[in-house]
């Protein structure tokens, strides 16, 4: 049987709590929705009389959502992006357009996703393909909040349900200028690593993830020396002989074939992970989002870097 909450809810209802939510105020939100402050209090009022609980409260910073408020928004995520797949499926099948595909890539993947992107364009020109990139923390987020189709990474978020397609081997190891005293030793030890200053990726990094895993698991505390959130930039402090990286191979790819960089031959590396594409279980991808997953399962290992 359907309760009243599920049967009289609607949308103007829902945007009304999310928008004060993200204002702080009844004022602001009503500004943003060209609504009158009265109009946005009627909203609110009849939401929370629909759900027979307090959704909102007045606050020192404002207005802030209460325990049920936040379990009402997390429900207007998921409405909002059922509306947009929607709306891009009527879209579709109304001939206006060729659809649409939200992806996102930690850093790391930006050396190859672009690349299987522009391939994927060539064979389907009328779709098209918003990419967004950043560390594992900042996608995972995206993930999480049903902003993305399809996102690429290693290892899955731990809070998420997921599908996902594997797309390759994905190395890792610690690299450094090619005149460091390492460079040419075919044997090396972690505790000659001891004193080494290390550069790194910052906290969220799946990167960083993984050199502290491999580091506590051979009881070692690496010297950190600089923290950066760019690869690149850690190249360059590498090559500039301020320290050695553990990092991925595909961010170093042309680096090594170019001796710019090499690769120190320590014990128990490379560690190799996985690439995948993953969906979350529970998001419904239409047509587009589906074409793009399986022609990354399928082609998306021909882009790494050490296949093309």
């Amino acid at each position: 049987m359907v309760g009243r909450f599920s049967r009289d809810l609607t949308i103007r209802q829902l945007r009304a709590l999310a928008t004060v939510h993200e204002a702080k105020s009844i004022t602001s939100a009503a500004n943003r929705l060209n609504l009158t402050q009265p109009a946005v209090t009627l909203q609110l009022r009849n939401l929370q009389a629909l759900a027979g609980l307090p959704l909102i409260q007045r606050t020192g910073d404002g207005m802030a959502v209460t325990d049920a408020g936040a379990h009402v928004l997390a429900m207007i995520e998921r409405i909002e992006a059922a509306l947009r797949d929607c709306e891009q499926s009527l879209d579709m099948i109304a001939g206006r357009s060729g659809g649409r595909v939200a992806m996102g890539a930690v850093s790391t993947a930006k050396y190859f996703v672009p690349f299987a992107i522009a391939a994927f364009s060539r064979r389907f020109p009328k779709i098209d393909v918003t990419l967004r990139i950043g560390n594992r923390e900042q996608i995972r987020d995206a993930l999480r909040g049903y902003d993305l189709d399809i996102a690429v990474m290693g290892r899955p978020p731990a809070d998420v349900e997921v599908e996902m397609r594997p797309l390759g081997r994905h190395p890792h190891f610690i690299i450094a200028a090619p005149d460091h005293r390492l460079a040419r030793r075919r044997h090396i030890t972690m505790s000659e690593l001891a004193e080494e200053t290390f550069i790194t990726r910052e906290q969220g990094s799946g990167t960083r993830m993984l050199m502290q895993e491999f580091f506590e698991r051979v009881r070692l505390a690496p010297r950190v020396g600089m923290i950066m959130d760019s690869n690149e930039t850690i190249k360059q402090a590498v090559m500039a002989g301020l320290g050695i990286a553990f990092i991925s191979q595909h961010t170093v790819f042309h680096e090594l074939e170019d001796a710019r960089l090499v690769v120190l031959k320590v014990k128990g590396l490379p560690i190799v992970r996985q690439w995948h594409a993953m969906r979350r279980a529970d998001k419904i991808l239409l047509p587009p989002a589906e074409a793009m997953m399986d022609f990354l399962g399928k082609d998306g290992w021909r882009y790494l870097p050490n296949s093309r």
